[in-house]
Formats: C-alpha cells, structure tokens, sequence
C-alpha cells in the first residue's frame, strides 16, 4: 500500500509570472493561464539548496497560489517563497501562511472515494490525483485571500454610509474612484484570474479524472462561493453607483444654487441701478 500524500496550500499574492519562472529555471515551455508550473527533482533541489525526494514537488499557479506536495518544514516553505519574492516584489513573506490549506490522498482497498475536509482516500494511484488536488487546494486559498478583501472592502463602504447617515452627504471624488478601483480589482482577481469555472486538461480526456475533479470542486464549494462572490461584487457595484448618484446630485444641486444666486444678485443690481443708488 502506498504511502499517504501531503498537500500544503498557500495563497501569497494575486499574480505569478509562471514564464519567467520558468525561464529562470532553464524550462523550455510557455505556461497559460490554466495550467500550474510543476517544480521537482534537480531544479526544486537548486531552489531549496537541498536533497529533495523524488516524490516531493512544488505546484505555482498563475493566480497567486502555490502548493508544496510532501512537504511539512516551514523553512522550506519560507525559502520556496522568497525565491518567488524575487520574481515578485510585493509578495509579503512575513505572512505567507495567512490563508492556507493541508490536505492529504490516501490509499485503501475499497471501491468508492471517501472525502472529509482533511484528506480523500481512494481506490488506487492516478497520475492525476496529485495535480487535480493541487488545483482545487489553490483555488480554495485564493478564494478564502479575495474572501477577506472583500470584507475589508464592505468595511469601508460601510464607514461611508454611516456618514451619509449622519447627514455628512459629500463624498470626494478620489474616494469613490478609490473604492471603485478595489472592487474592479477584487473582481479581476477573483472572477476572471482564479478561473473557477476552467478544468484542468486531463478532465476533458479522462472520465475519471473528470469525476472525481467534479467531486472534489462540489465538496470544497468553489462554485457556490464563486457565486456568492459574484452577487457580492453586484451588490458593492450598486452600492456605488447610489454614492455617485448622491454626490453628483450634491454638486447639481450645488451648481443651481450658485446660478439661482448670481441672477439673484443681477436682477438687485439692476434695480439698483433703476432707483439710482449705484451708477
């Protein structure tokens, strides 16, 4: 009987060039946006400065995930990450275990795949099971990282509103560009950039890699969350085309104010001219 598979997820940032990555370590291929950049053997021991087994590997994805299979040290987390930081600056390494996963793959004699929310057992090894895992595992953190900036987000416009409610009604123009900005961002990220709704290759050819890829997308709700998302963001866009109609119409109404009081201030000057008190 094999022995188990680990899976450690971690989300570190929003983007990773995968290709210079890849050029820096000497592979001859150019990566899309589906597909992970699977490090392992000579290149993952140059990286690490250390034996490296030949079932260990390191999963990038595109999206700002990476996932380390039999890996357990934080060291080599720590050291796999700052080789990332050199290819992307902002990566912020003092907390690059803020939104992570561990999951594992065991093996048993029994016919159908067991899933709990720590570890999946099946039947027997598929090439792909480590991959399609991986994916899954990578796209849960990046949700649980935009999931949370989406509550900071909801944090600020419900700071704004408190202030309409107080009656402070004028909202600068530079805030709600701000605030708009981070929505279209976070929906970049997440809607677009995670592809929740992409399958890896292998599930379009392989029936049972499609179905267990399926089962393992359905019991970590990638696609409800997905969707929650998304009515979120609908909702954070109404909600800001309501503090731009306000304050335009402050500024409207500020602006006819300003007419109704300089033709107010003619027609006195006119009449003061009649009665002869200016010249």
């Amino acid at each position: 009987m094999m022995e188990a598979i680990t899976f450690k997820a971690c989300a570190i940032t929003n983007e990773i060039d995968l290709n210079k990555i890849a050029i820096h370590c000497g592979i001859p291929k150019k990566f899309t946006w589906e597909e992970p950049l699977i490090l392992k053997g000579d290149i993952l021991r140059s990286i690490l400065y250390k034996n490296v087994d030949e079932s260990q590997q390191v999963l990038v994805f595109s999206f700002g995930s990476i996932v380390f299979i039999n890996y357990s040290h934080e060291d080599e987390i720590k050291a796999f990450s700052s080789f990332i930081q050199s290819f992307e600056p902002d990566i912020d390494l003092v907390n690059v275990d803020r939104y992570t996963d561990d999951y594992s793959l065991h093996f048993s004699e029994t016919e159908n795949i067991n899933l709990t929310d720590e570890y999946v057992v099946v039947p027997k090894y598929e090439f792909f099971y480590p991959e399609l895992i991986s994916t899954i595992l990578a796209k849960s953190v990046a949700l649980e990282k935009t999931e949370e900036q989406l509550g900071k987000i909801h944090d600020k416009l419900e700071a704004m509103i408190d202030r309409l409610e107080k009656g402070k009604l004028r909202i600068g123009n530079k805030e709600l560009a701000r605030t708009t900005a981070k929505i279209v961002r976070h929906e970049y990220n997440t809607l677009a950039y995670i592809m929740i709704l992409d399958k890896p290759d292998i599930t379009w050819t392989s029936s049972i890699a499609g179905e267990f890829y399926d089962r393992m997308l359905e019991f970590f709700e990638l696609n409800d969350r997905y969707k929650i998302l998304k009515s979120k963001t609908e909702i954070l866009y109404n909600i800001m085309d309501g503090f731009s109609n306000i304050s335009h119409s402050i500024r409207g109404l500020f602006v006819e104010w300003i007419i109704v009081i300089l033709i107010v201030f003619e027609i006195l000057l006119t009449i003061l001219e009649i009665v002869g008190w200016i010249p």
